[in-house]
């Protein structure tokens, strides 16, 4: 049985500008095998997030194939136990504490008992943060709210992450620590991930480093 959990065979999408069509994705390939972390940097513009979203099943394309898993269902109600996703904005739900932050993942399922209620805990307690589990957002600084994005994201222990710019509105030290934090975790549970960066020095910490280049994927020449 194959190991490879994401596929994209010839991804194509582009966007309507005035009078003009912007190509952002033309033809991208991509497999992700399960436990493998890639990296993906490239130039701002370049179309990092609209493929990212593209292979979360939030955007659609006009072109080409998603496979997760061999399946082409990429329906939402599939996404919350196929994959997580952490962004740059943290995007977490400013009325609620850190921990409902959290558990709000397996809520969307359907699923809030014991075992959950103490997996969000575990989850908090392991991104340092089980003492600021009462705490909403606004009561934590940004790196603290990106670990929780990032707790948040293994709530339904997924196959995949995607994570997409996570330290862009971190200081270069507590960006350092996130991604440190997110590789140990994603190591440790045996989840892929795919990161979007532009930081060169986070992408060389990851196991395959990909270059988005005129709309495509491709392996960045070492020797620039």
């Amino acid at each position: 049985m194959s190991s490879t959990i994401l596929e994209a065979k010839g991804l194509a999408k582009s966007f309507l500008s005035g009078d003009r069509t912007l190509d952002i994705l033309r033809g991208v390939d991509l497999a992700v095998e399960a436990g493998e972390s890639v990296s993906i940097c490239g130039e701002s513009g370049s179309g990092k997030s609209t493929l990212l979203h593209t292979l979360a099943g939030l955007d659609a394309v006009d072109g080409g194939e998603l496979l997760w898993e061999g399946s082409t269902n990429t329906e939402a109600s599939r996404r919350g136990r196929f994959l997580g996703m952490v962004f740059q904005s943290f995007y977490l739900i400013p009325e609620l504490s850190a921990f409902d932050n959290v558990l709000m993942a397996a809520r969307m399922l359907g699923r809030v008992r014991k075992p959950e209620r103490e997996r969000a805990a575990l989850l908090l307690a392991r991104v340092g943060l089980a003492e600021r589990a009462d705490h909403v957002p606004a009561k934590l600084s940004g790196g603290e709210r990106q670990r929780v994005a990032v707790a948040r994201a293994l709530m339904n222990r997924p196959r995949l992450i995607l994570a997409d710019e996570p330290t862009g509105n971190l200081d270069e030290q507590t960006g350092d620590v996130v991604i440190s934090l997110l590789l140990e975790l994603s190591q440790e549970t045996g989840t892929a991930l795919v990161l979007v960066t532009h930081n060169q020095a986070h992408a060389l910490k990851i196991d395959r480093q990909l270059l988005m280049q005129e709309g495509r994927l491709i392996i960045p020449d070492a020797s620039s």
